[in-house]
């Protein structure tokens, strides 16, 4: 199990927010934390300990140059998503993300659109292409959310979706989003499914909080799957060391 560092990027600032709240009338997004520091002065933190894999995600328009920033500081060890497109995923891997992670361009009118996911596959290939599935419960099952967060899709988050996915990615990233930033622990049964699904590296977003909960996540999915973890921990306003959290999960 490994952990994933993040670094969204909201209004050009990092920031942690509650995720359902991000709409376009900016007065309402719930900010969980904003920092004083910069981009860059994350992605050189993760550098020095030596974490890859970890994501910059642009949470809306605008934040173009503060995401090169931390590509800069941490050239071939973070991966990129937020708007990303067919069109525009080859020059951030140019910039020097590992990866480009594709979110809502690929579904469209409720449902997974085939043609935009060749075309990027076709772009970038699926080596370096992460697929991010926010999903969310609906009568007992899961599904993709779009639309920030409002609007349920038909692809349902089961075996046989994951499977269809994985043959067109490197890795899959998966946000809980009925917990996503706000600390309410981690969705154990997403977890657990998405251990028994996945064959490719996937993380699992939402929720964590606590060392008894990287135990508990680390139980129920027998180490298969990695983690990342925002509002929890101390470097964005959290009581979760951030330290203690790299140090078990190395363990």
């Amino acid at each position: 199990m490994k952990f994933r560092p993040c670094i969204d990027i909201h209004q050009g600032k990092v920031k942690q927010i509650v995720g359902e709240s991000l709409q376009p009338d900016a007065s309402r997004v719930v900010e969980n934390f904003v920092s004083v520091h910069t981009p860059g002065y994350y992605a050189a933190m993760y550098r020095e300990d030596g974490l890859t894999g970890g994501h910059v995600i642009m949470l809306g328009a605008g934040n173009e140059e503060a995401a090169e920033e931390a590509l800069r500081a941490y050239p071939g060890g973070l991966q990129i998503g937020g708007g990303i497109t067919a069109d525009n995923a080859e020059r951030y891997l140019s910039l020097g993300a590992s990866h480009v992670i594709v979110t809502s361009y690929i579904f469209q009118d409720g449902k997974l659109n085939m043609d935009r996911l060749d075309a990027i596959v076709e772009k970038v290939g699926k080596e370096r292409l992460v697929i991010d599935l926010s999903c969310k419960e609906k009568d007992g099952k899961y599904y993709v959310v779009t639309n920030q967060w409002r609007t349920f899709s038909d692809f349902e988050v089961n075996g046989a979706g994951i499977a269809r996915l994985e043959a067109y990615c490197d890795e899959l990233l998966i946000h809980a989003v009925d917990v996503e930033g706000k600390r309410e622990g981690v969705q154990e049964k997403l977890a657990a499914g998405l251990a028994e699904w996945t064959t490719i590296p996937t993380t699992y977003a939402g929720g964590a909080r606590s060392l008894d909960d990287l135990e508990r996540f680390r139980d129920i999915t027998g180490g298969k799957l990695d983690i990342t973890i925002g509002s929890a921990l101390d470097i964005f306003g959290g009581q979760l060391p951030y330290r203690d959290v790299v140090e078990f999960c190395r363990s």
